[in-house]
């Protein structure tokens, strides 16, 4: 079960400090939250050990929980990190003893975490999700027992004068036995509130060290800790394998004892305010906002406003005018303002005559349009400003965003706002250029500095002179000495700060990956261009990102079958079976295409079948008109299942095919030419046929209130329950078909877009709303849905069989073929029997409607086997696919004569055909029949089971109906329902075939 153990880490990690460009936020703790009817996991023990050392911070947080419940369950600890925070470590015990992470690519990480998981064995798993937001997966937490998790992540300090400032979060609420252990390097004694009474510093070896120790007690306060700063460059080393990294923190010069004064920026006369106006945007902090915007343009004076609200699209800007510092219309506004809906924040327009731009947002950008263009791109007077007050936030998304268009990421303190106000207003030094001698690799950890200290890091060379320099504009009262060319802004002289590196240095494990973690925050601003390095550089230092995971297993076998390489006490066992696994996975990589093929041929021979001349004209179907078929054990409970072969039945097979290599040679045109032929054969004979389909409705509370609601206050009415179901995407379906009914199809994709918004990178819930976007018609919007899924979940089959005929839906068909080829190609786990066969069927019927389509430029389809391009066309096809894994559901199809063809019943007397069984997840369950008898034909959806480690709710079904499937006449409807308990069956519509 799904247990949001504690989103405590919420609490505790984001009460630190930001880095030196930003400021800090402190927010109330999370309260734990749990599923209904459990008791909540208990933090049984946590010891926390915490080191300073000159600018910079390292935490160690070992947590013991403790599952009071009568069944072990599943954990999620879900939290975010400040901007600057970056965990090094992550530990699980295993058989007593703390095995450490290891790195692994994110979708392989899944894939292996929910493998294991289904084997009932102890995976751990530590991924990023969105920004800075991080999910810790634990399985299992014993019925009655415990787990123990260790984490560590370092930050940087921010200065204040002479001082660094530490601010350690403790925050944890109840707790069992709790020790607290800081250290402190060097310098004068520290000092610190007594928000823990008892907790001193004391002289310890060349440092400070104060601790405590408490049972029993209930942890909510923040410990702020002032360090002694030195003005002279600190440097810190670290060497890898042979490597050795190092991260500079540098003071900037004063000016006669003082901080250089800063240098007003002109003021805009027309500013663009972007107002994310998301259903996440309703987690910032407004007043803070809003208290920035009243002193900025008190500032000011007088100014014209754009205002353009951003949501799942960008709506029209509205125009304001403040005078006089009065900017009450425009604040007014603000406060109406609706928070709903996903986030697409690249669909604004820039406009010429704006001088400044200023977007309020958390950057977690997480829906888009496919036909959109990309983020505007600004001329070289305009600037763009991101102001960031959210706990959860995308950082590097805003810092890269900003940085590129002349401005700054700019943190909003509640408890400052003048401090975004005068980031706004003045120019604070820049960093505009790096020289480095006997150092590469060299990168900032940002640009600009709004505390007098700038921080470098990079990869020493081994050469005799090692240094920086270091140019820097916005030093006001010096004269600039730069020579080197192209690093002025323009906007004043530089000065070149030296910086040398090969003087003694202090040893810290962490200038490795803070190196890393400044150049994957430089690469994210254009991420998917960027992908391949952000995964080598996760990989080889150990850094959790948008590409890369950490993960504990336990068995060396579970190392080796997924080619993961253990912590050093397993590598030399881990060499030896890895060999031998190898062998055997070559094997199964050479057999499955034979498989592939097999399973082709026997649906070919099933399709050739001609059973019409076997039916009684008295009672419709004989019992020995069935077809016989061999029995075989595909599922593991009640009724017979059957899995097809050539029975003697059949007409005789046609001579075996060539071999692949000699196969290729055959003209691609000719299957072509065939292929379209088939298609205008079944066109023909086809008969009429109609679908009529139950329109599915829930029975919640709110249903009723929103159906009885006029038109106009719908939308109203869903705001209005939405606080109460906000993590319920039924509830978003639910809302988003009302008004779809109503003819408010705007809003309705507005509340249906809320779903990209819910629990970050869920990739059954992406696949909701990717299946509800293309029943809505809109393509270009679901394409980038199921883009994501595919990078989430590439080890499942689905996931590119959803692409595929998303990008069949959007006109994309060479695409659409090529995706559905790779269900075709690649070893699937045996949970998704035969799905191969299916998607062979979807590329034909693709293939075959381009070969009709005159005029247009015909498919490449050289890649696929020619064996396998052959279309079989369908008077009726059925398509029952689901969201949630480990979950069975069955599609049911009763003909006219009362025969249902179901998984235990595949084949039926008129020629029904069922598809392979999926008993763990996802389907897709097939039923095909050549040709239809008249009649009517009724389909069901039946909710088998589920064998989830989580808490489930409803499970989302998607029910697709086509006719003259594979044809020119090809129609289809589709209709999204929900099915809750086992055993629940329910009619989703039926066909009407006509004499």
């Amino acid at each position: 079960m799904l247990i949001r153990l504690i989103a405590l880490l919420a609490a505790i990690l984001t009460a630190a400090p930001l880095p030196a460009c930003a400021t800090r936020i402190a927010r109330p703790p999370h309260l734990i939250t749990i599923a209904a009817g459990f008791d909540p996991i208990q933090l049984q023990r946590l010891s926390i050990k915490a080191e300073a050392s000159g600018g910079m911070a390292s935490t160690t947080l070992r947590m013991v929980l403790f599952n009071p419940n009568p069944r072990q369950l599943e954990g999620a600890l879900q939290f975010p990190l400040l901007d600057g925070q970056q965990i090094t470590a992550f530990a699980l015990d295993v058989e007593g003893v703390m095995r450490p992470a290891v790195p692994v690519g994110k979708a392989q990480g899944q894939a292996v975490f929910e493998a294991i998981e289904r084997r009932q064995v102890d995976p751990a798993l530590l991924e990023t999700t969105e920004g800075n937001n991080f999910k810790l997966r634990i399985y299992p937490i014993p019925a009655g027992g415990t787990r123990t998790v260790e984490l560590r992540y370092i930050e940087p300090l921010a200065r204040a004068g002479q001082q660094w400032t530490w601010r350690l979060p403790l925050a944890y609420g109840k707790v069992g036995d709790f020790d607290l252990d800081i250290r402190v390097d060097g310098g004068a004694m520290p000092s610190l509130n007594n928000a823990m009474g008892g907790l001193r510093f004391e002289k310890y070896g060349g440092g400070y060290r104060a601790g405590i120790t408490r049972q029993q007690t209930t942890l909510d306060s923040t410990l702020d800790i002032a360090i002694a700063a030195a003005d002279t460059p600190i440097v810190y080393r670290q060497t890898i394998d042979n490597t050795t990294w190092f991260v500079a923190e540098v003071k900037l010069p004063a000016t006669n004892g003082a901080p250089a004064a800063p240098r007003r920026r002109p003021p805009p006369r027309t500013l663009g305010l972007l107002w994310d106006s998301s259903g996440s945007g309703a987690s910032r902090n407004l007043d803070a906002e809003l208290a920035v915007l009243e002193r900025y343009f008190q500032a000011l004076g007088s100014v014209d406003v754009r205002l353009v609200r951003l949501r799942d699209r960008a709506e029209p800007p509205v125009r304001f005018q403040v005078r006089n510092g009065d900017w009450a219309a425009l604040r007014r506004d603000l406060a109406t303002t609706v928070y709903d809906g996903a986030s697409a924040l690249d669909g604004w327009q820039a406009q010429a005559d704006v001088d400044q731009y200023l977007l309020f947002s958390d950057g977690l950008i997480n829906y888009k349009d496919a036909n959109a263009s990309a983020s505007p791109r600004l001329t070289a007077r305009q600037s763009l400003f991101a102001l960031n007050s959210a706990r959860s936030a995308d950082g590097a998304r805003l810092a890269a965003l900003a940085e590129a268009s002349h401005g700054e990421l700019i943190e909003v303190d509640p408890q400052r706002p003048l401090d975004a106000v005068n980031a706004l207003l003045y120019q604070a030094p820049v960093l505009e250029g790096i020289g480095a001698r006997g150092a590469a690799d060299v990168v900032a950890q940002s640009r600009v500095s709004r505390d007098g200290i700038l921080r470098v890091a990079g990869r020493l060379l081994d050469t005799s002179q090692q240094q920086l320099v270091l140019s820097v504009s916005g030093l006001s009262g010096m004269s600039g000495t730069s020579g080197l060319s192209g690093m002025s802004n323009g906007e004043g002289a530089l000065r070149d700060i030296v910086v040398p590196l090969d003087a003694i240095a202090t040893q810290r494990d962490f200038a490795a990956t803070l190196w890393g973690s400044w150049r994957i925050r430089q690469l994210e601003a254009d991420a998917d261009m960027h992908r391949a390095e952000i995964g080598r550089i996760g990989r080889q230092l150990r850094i959790p990102s948008r590409a890369t995971s950490l993960i504990v297993l336990d068995r060396l076998d579970d190392y080796v079958r997924n080619d993961i390489e253990p912590p050093p006490q397993l590598k030399a066992a881990w060499d030896k079976l890895k060999a031998v696994r190898m062998q055997l996975a070559s094997l199964a990589r050479s057999k499955h295409f034979d498989t592939v093929l097999a399973q082709f041929e026997r649906k070919v021979d099933w399709w050739k079948t001609d059973f019409w001349p076997r039916k009684s004209q008295a009672k419709g179907w004989t019992a020995d008109s069935v077809v016989d078929a061999e029995a075989a054990p595909i599922r593991p409970h009640t009724g017979p299942s059957l899995a097809y072969s050539a029975p003697s039945a059949f007409p005789a097979p046609p001579p075996p095919a060539p071999a692949v290599a000699s196969a290729r040679s055959v003209s691609v045109t000719g299957s072509r030419s065939r292929i379209a032929a088939a298609a205008a054969a079944a066109e023909q004979a086809a008969p009429a046929i109609g679908i009529a389909l139950k329109k599915w409705t829930a029975n919640a509370p709110y249903i009723e209130r929103l159906r009885a609601a006029p038109a106009a206050q719908v939308y109203a009415v869903y705001l209005d329950e939405k606080p109460g179901y906000a993590n319920s995407s039924a509830f978003y379906l639910d809302a988003a078909d009302i008004l779809f009914d109503r003819g408010l199809r705007e809003l309705g994709m507005r509340v249906l877009s809320n779903l990209a918004e819910m629990d970050l990178e869920n990739r059954a819930v992406l696949r909701i709303l990717g299946y509800r976007l293309l029943q809505a018609g809109a393509p270009q919007l679901a394409l980038p849905v199921f883009e994501k899924v595919a990078r989430l979940a590439p080890e499942e089959p689905q996931s590119f069989r959803d692409l595929g005929l998303a990008q069949a839906a959007a006109g994309k068909p060479q695409q659409a073929i090529d995706s559905l080829y790779e269900v075709v190609l690649r070893p699937w786990d045996a949970r998704f029997p035969e799905i191969e066969t299916i998607a062979v069927g979807e590329i034909n019927a693709i293939v075959a409607a381009a070969a009709g389509t005159v005029g247009k430029k015909p498919l490449d389809t050289s890649r696929i086997d020619p064996r396998l391009l052959r279309n079989l066309p369908l008077d009726l096809r059925v398509v029952l696919a689901w969201d949630a894994d480990n979950t069975d559901m069955d599609l049911w199809v009763t003909d006219p004569s009362g025969e249902r063809c179901d998984f235990a019943h595949p084949l039926t007397a008129q020629g029904g055909r069922m598809s392979r069984d999926f008993t763990q997840g996802y389907g897709p369950e097939e039923f095909s029949l050549r040709r239809a008898l008249p009649g009517t034909y009724r389909i069901e959806a039946n909710y088998y089971g589920n064998r989830q480690q989580i808490v489930a709710g409803a499970t989302t079904l998607q029910v697709k109906l086509y006719t003259g499937f594979g044809t020119a006449r090809q129609k289809e409807q589709v209709v999204t329902l929900r099915l809750k308990d086992q055993g629940e069956a329910v009619y989703v519509g039926q066909f009407e075939v006509g004499k």
